[in-house]
């Protein structure tokens, strides 16, 4: 029996868990309609690129357009940000006027949001995704966060610490039992979109710091699917994951690394406690909501035992991930949330739980 139990995976919280170690999960994913569709829809990288489209078909009735003839679809974010740092007086103030508008949007998003329930006394929203990745975000984050507290909305809009690749790897950590930092100084990490899958070793650093504030992504590798001829099918999707954790692992053993035999999971959609995509998923590649398919059951039947045990996963939604990252950096709030400004908008409130205390 206790050979049989070691090889078994240990004990976890269950995958879309409510309650986690450090946080309780009040809500996450709201999809809030009115009769234009989605609320979120209106703070989305979508949203910002129609607004500067329709800026800039306004300013091209009374004259030439100050952006040149690039669409506005083929703009990078980068490019954006130079145009308002270094560009002509026009041309900046174009995007000067659409980081106002969007942050006006942005704002009564928030409002909205504030007006459920389980968003209640929320003191703190960090904002993490795309466009926060940009100097236009940055400002428009801020201006948004100036719009609230003018309107006397007493809370607060922050960037998120980390770059939003990082922080959809970091925060998984946060879905880990507490065992996994006794003996391992590092896990395994993914983290699924619409477009990408990255996975990466993170190293915990519990001796810089125990409340893994310090935890830095050692090495990790991308995977743009999007970017391929052909849309993978689901079934590749999952053995093409699997042999990007088997290299990690293996070039983590190659440098003496303790790798925790504990893979965490970022993922769209709403995710059930067997693991299962309820809903949300539909940007992935093949049919991820399928009552057949289970990643973690999947993807397990193709990683190798680590340290003679079979390898554990447990998966969040991908918002929920991204706000977990800044768990370390929120213990002087109680209630706060995470919103990312992605495709669609993230997002996920959480409310602090008492440290663990040992007895």
């Amino acid at each position: 029996m206790a050979d049989k139990q070691l090889e078994e995976a240990p004990p976890l919280s269950g995958h879309g868990a409510m309650r986690l170690a450090a946080v309780d999960v009040d809500a996450y994913n709201a999809e809030l309609r009115d009769a234009e569709g989605f609320i979120g829809d209106r703070a989305s990288n979508r949203a910002f690129r129609a607004i500067l489209e329709d800026y800039r078909d306004r300013v091209r009735h009374d004259g030439d357009d100050p952006l040149g003839d690039t669409p506005t679809e083929e703009m990078s974010k980068k490019k954006i940000d130079k145009v308002l740092t270094e560009g002509d007086p026009e041309a900046a103030g174009v995007v000067q006027g659409v980081i106002e508008e969007f942050a006006r949007e942005f704002a009564a998003v928030i409002r909205r949001f504030m007006k459920l329930k389980s968003w209640h006394g929320t003191e703190r929203i960090w904002v993490g995704g795309g466009l926060r990745q940009s100097r236009v975000g940055e400002l428009a984050i801020g201006r948004t966060a100036i719009i609230l507290k003018a309107d006397g909305h007493g809370i607060e809009i922050k960037p998120i610490h980390h770059h939003p690749d990082e922080a959809g790897l970091l925060g998984t950590l946060h879905l880990a039992p507490s065992w996994i930092f006794h003996g391992f100084n590092c896990t395994l990490s993914v983290d699924i979109g619409g477009s990408n899958i990255r996975a990466g070793i993170i190293e915990t650093r519990l001796k810089e710091a125990p409340d893994l504030s310090k935890a830095r992504i050692w090495q990790s590798e991308l995977w743009r699917y999007a970017e391929e001829k052909e849309k993978p099918k689901r079934g590749e999707a999952v053995e093409r994951l699997a042999a990007m954790l088997r290299g990690l692992i293996k070039r983590a053993e190659s440098k003496e690394l303790r790798v925790a035999p504990f893979v965490g999971i970022g993922c769209p959609g709403l995710i059930a406690e067997d693991g299962s995509i309820e809903r949300g998923g539909q940007n992935l590649p093949g049919n991820w909501e399928s009552k057949s398919f289970n990643l973690s059951r999947s993807l397990r039947e193709l990683l190798p035992r680590i340290e003679g045990h079979e390898t554990a996963i447990v998966m969040h939604n991908d918002a929920v991930v991204q706000g977990l990252s800044e768990v370390p950096f929120t213990q002087d709030v109680k209630r706060w949330g995470v919103m990312t400004i992605g495709t669609g908008l993230g997002n996920a409130r959480f409310t602090n739980r008492p440290p663990a205390t040992d007895k």
